[in-house]
């Protein structure tokens, strides 16, 4: 069993930028490739970008190519989600995601990973 809380999500205007933190307990997180989606109001939870459990291969959804950047720190237990040039659509409750990297063939699905947090939330002002 691996428990997610991600952190870091607030208010921010329109060109700034925000770091998400997702820190893992429980079982090695190590093992586990890991995510981010999101969920914005009336829409189905996206994917925004996933990492291997090395932390050497990364993915990124279009929308956020060149301006979301995931990374891992393996020895903390922890994912982050460097989010740059923040766009009014990029306004949602963030979720992390952790699952087996054996699925990291599927990895733009919800059905990759086992594990999910509570979310922290991102608005962005036009």
């Amino acid at each position: 069993q691996v428990q997610l809380v991600e952190s870091g999500g607030r208010w921010v205007q329109a060109g700034g930028s925000l770091r998400l933190s997702c820190i893992a307990s429980g079982s090695s997180f190590s093992i586990y490739s890991a995510a981010w989606f999101r969920e914005a109001p009336g829409k189905e939870r996206e994917f925004v970008a996933a990492i291997t459990r090395a932390g050497d291969t990364t993915d990124y959804a279009e929308s956020v190519k060149g301006r979301f950047t995931i990374t891992r720190n393996n020895a903390e237990n922890t994912v982050y989600l460097q989010m740059n040039s923040l766009e009014y659509d990029d306004t949602a409750p963030y979720y992390c995601a952790a699952g087996p990297s054996s699925r990291w063939y599927i990895r733009r699905f919800l059905a990759a990973y086992d594990y999910w947090g509570q979310g922290t939330q991102v608005a962005v002002s036009s």
